[in-house]
């Protein structure tokens, strides 16, 4: 999808038995929408396993990937950091500087997604903490209407290469086919 910088999306943190669906929509959202990438802490391997399995079945490019150091990574990180809170500026606010500093600058950006309370040294590191929405929400929400933004909706024409399946579109009930049928 990305035509310019990477997009890497950053989940920072994950709790064994509790954050299962909800790393694993992280990861599924950041495909779907046109990230480049998603990194998810070691120890969510069975997130990394379905997303993996779903971009073989349903097309890439896109990678997932297992870190032991989520914060070595943002702190050694080569470009612009997003930082997804609550708390943030609006994002209606900074999407385009966002947006100039990746497609027109060409900095990669990384995308932090937080799980468990988020340490204030990742707010410190952040060019921007950026808020979808300044009431409780799901980060899973707010990682789609940022992607949705930045891309500015272009990620919903996206063409997905080696699929094995495609969804067809339909006004009522549901189609997945081989994506050698024509």
């Amino acid at each position: 999808m990305n035509e310019t910088a990477e997009v890497v999306i950053l989940r920072l943190g994950h709790r064994p038995g509790r954050d299962e669906r909800m790393t694993t929509h992280v990861g599924l959202t950041a495909r779907a929408l046109g990230a480049d990438r998603v990194c998810f802490p070691d120890n969510a391997g069975q997130s990394k396993a379905t997303v993996a399995d779903i971009t073989d079945r349903f097309g890439g490019p896109f990678d997932v990937e297992l870190t032991d150091s989520p914060q070595a990574m943002l702190r050694n990180w080569a470009g612009k950091i997003v930082h997804l809170t609550m708390y943030g500026e609006r994002v209606q606010d900074v999407e385009g500087e966002i947006r100039d500093a990746h497609q027109d600058a060409g900095e990669p950006l990384l995308v932090v997604v937080g799980a468990e309370k988020v340490p204030f040294d990742v707010y410190e590191e952040a060019d921007w903490n950026v808020g979808v929405t300044n009431q409780p929400h799901s980060e899973v929400a707010g990682l789609a209407v940022f992607l949705d933004r930045l891309f500015e909706g272009r990620e919903l024409e996206r063409e997905w290469d080696d699929a094995d399946r495609r969804v067809i579109p339909m006004e009522t009930g549901k189609r997945v086919e081989s994506a050698d049928e024509e």
